[in-house]
């Protein structure tokens, strides 16, 4: 499938998809977050998918936020189905992604575009990065889940600190408060999130889908995720990768896993 405003390339079976609208700072549009959308629903059903990177085009901007122009005169009816129908089309589709998902943060991550790279399982950002939520500067909240998943990531303190401030914070900051994994050279960030995709897929992806149930589970309202580990870990003794792990420890050798 062709797209206006992302491009996407298999290598290895790691799918990256880039946001390219470089003279918009990669802000998210409707258009954008469809198209978004689209991509990882293909990414979903492809078998040769194995671990999703996700980043911008060029070191000036990962998304620098949400395009502004589209909803600035939006009424409360209009915001209320803005805030779902983004949560549903692409915020909660990568948070709950069966895949591993990785951000690669490069220069701006703001507003939608920190929401964005938080929905992701988990961010590396460059040097050059600068992260922040400054909706309340524009009269408004962070509306894509950014109000749930930065104290999640960061503590309830400094949550409500970076919001209310509507501040950023570099990537030194980041990775002190938790909220990236890792700090690396801006031409090297590609690099490094390729090797840690090839360090993921070395191990069974089908106990992967399951962890990232397990694990998300927790953050999830009337959900026990103590109960979804137990579900999901028995489930894994039913298929052929932990027959084939299990194997392959007993007989100390490397596993190949079969994906079932």
């Amino acid at each position: 499938m062709s797209y206006q405003n992302i491009q996407t390339e298999i290598d290895e079976n790691i799918l990256t998809i880039t946001i390219n609208r470089p003279k918009k700072l990669n802000a998210l549009n409707r258009e954008t977050i469809q198209e978004l959308h689209e991509a990882f629903k293909e990414a979903k059903a492809d078998e040769e998918v194995k671990v999703v990177i996700l980043t911008g085009s060029g070191e000036k901007a990962f998304v620098a936020g949400a395009d502004i122009s589209e909803f600035a005169d939006f009424s409360p009816k209009e915001g209320k189905r803005l805030s779902a129908e983004g949560q549903e089309k692409l915020f909660n589709y990568v948070a709950n992604f069966p895949k591993p998902v990785i951000a690669a943060v490069n220069g701006f991550a703001l507003g939608g575009g920190l929401e964005l790279a938080m929905a992701a399982h988990f961010r590396i950002a460059s040097e050059n990065a600068k992260m922040g939520l400054p909706e309340t500067s524009l009269g408004v909240i962070p509306g894509y889940g950014g109000t749930q998943r930065l104290p999640q990531l960061v503590g309830k303190g400094r949550a409500m600190e970076m919001i209310m401030t509507a501040g950023m914070i570099d990537s030194s900051q980041a990775l002190q408060y938790n909220l990236v994994n890792h700090v690396t050279e801006p031409d090297e960030l590609l690099e490094f999130a390729e090797n840690m995709a090839r360090k993921i897929m070395k191990n069974s992806m089908v106990a992967i889908k399951g962890a990232i149930r397990a694990i998300n589970a927790n953050y999830e309202a009337g959900r026990n995720g103590f109960e979804t580990e137990i579900e999901e870990f028995g489930r894994a003794f039913g298929t052929e990768d932990f027959k084939e792990g299990t194997s392959a420890f007993l007989n100390k050798r490397k596993a190949d896993f079969p994906g079932k």
